[in-house]
């Protein structure tokens, strides 16, 4: 009878050994993982304290440069040989910014009736205005703000802001700035209503672009001039009373290189206003080739008068 020794039972002495480092090593990913869920909240976490903290501050910023309140209605007031066309780019960004914006044509008929013309439209507007005026614009705001409560900041723009009793004619006189010599005019008439003729006055075609907005290209110009707005001659001899920059603050857009009302008579207007000046490197159409520099000081007299 045969004998059989019993066979010798395996060990599996590496899976005794398997058994423990596998807990070692899930320990060490867990910690891994852990750590980097920790890192990952933490930076999370500073991320919403540095982007509240700057919401915050931007707030408080915006809060100190925007004061509370309705924002003011800017009315726009165009000049001579012009319409109300040449602020287009400055009531876009306007209105980008949150701006009620208006601009009336002005009728260039004569100062009385014009700032008559002028405060009628003002009177419809509720809340606070900021009243601007580009070149014979200035002398029909500055005559037609005049006690209005609403009407916070008056801005001039390449403008006439006459004194008291002064004609446009005295105001404008001795300019060595100013090209807007009687040469350089076209005088047609027309028929009043009530009878008589009255004189219109143009820039001449082949001078225009010279005269008020050489920093303009031809292209630009040569629709600007065969379509320009005349003005009434006699509103030279008409006189200004009670200015509203006496009683109003002002801001003055002063170009460098106004050659239709002159660069040097308007700082004098200016600086006897009292006005905030800024100037700006350009024609008297500054309104059109600088219109985000015109903007900027709108939006600026608006701000520094808003009430908080």
């Amino acid at each position: 009878m045969s004998r059989h020794s019993p066979e010798p039972v395996a060990h599996d002495t590496g899976s005794a050994m398997s058994a423990p480092r596998s807990r070692r090593l899930t320990a060490r990913l867990g910690a891994v993982h852990l750590r980097r869920v920790l890192v990952v909240a933490v930076a999370a976490l500073v991320a919403s304290v540095l982007t509240t903290s700057m919401a915050t501050s931007q707030t408080n910023q915006a809060s100190q440069t925007h004061p509370s309140g309705p924002k003011p209605t800017v009315v726009l007031v165009h000049g001579a040989f012009a319409d109300a066309s040449s602020w287009s780019d400055e009531i876009r960004q306007l209105q980008r910014d949150g701006y009620p914006v208006l601009a009336p044509a002005n009728p260039l008929r004569g100062i009385a009736s014009d700032a008559a013309y002028l405060r009628s439209v003002l009177a419809t507007i509720s809340g606070p205005i900021v009243l601007v005026g580009h070149s014979y614009g200035g002398a029909v705001i500055t005559n037609a703000a005049t006690g209005n409560p609403n009407v916070k900041a008056l801005v001039y723009v390449a403008a006439f802001a006459p004194d008291d009793g002064e004609t446009l004619a005295e105001a404008i006189a001795g300019s060595q700035d100013s090209l807007a010599t009687p040469d350089a005019l076209d005088i047609r008439p027309y028929p009043l209503p009530g009878g008589g003729t009255g004189a219109d006055i143009y820039i001449k075609l082949d001078r225009f672009r010279e005269i008020v907005a050489a920093d303009l290209p031809a292209r630009v110009t040569d629709v600007l001039a065969v379509t320009q707005r005349p003005l009434e001659a006699s509103v030279f001899e008409e006189e200004t009373h009670d200015p509203a920059w006496k009683t109003i603050p002002s801001w003055f857009v002063l170009p460098t290189a106004d050659r239709v009302i002159g660069t040097d008579v308007e700082r004098v207007m200016a600086e006897r206003a009292g006005s905030t000046i800024v100037e700006v490197r350009a024609s008297h159409a500054v309104l059109i080739s600088k219109p985000a520099k015109v903007t900027n000081v709108i939006e600026k007299a608006a701000r520094a008068t808003a009430t908080p």
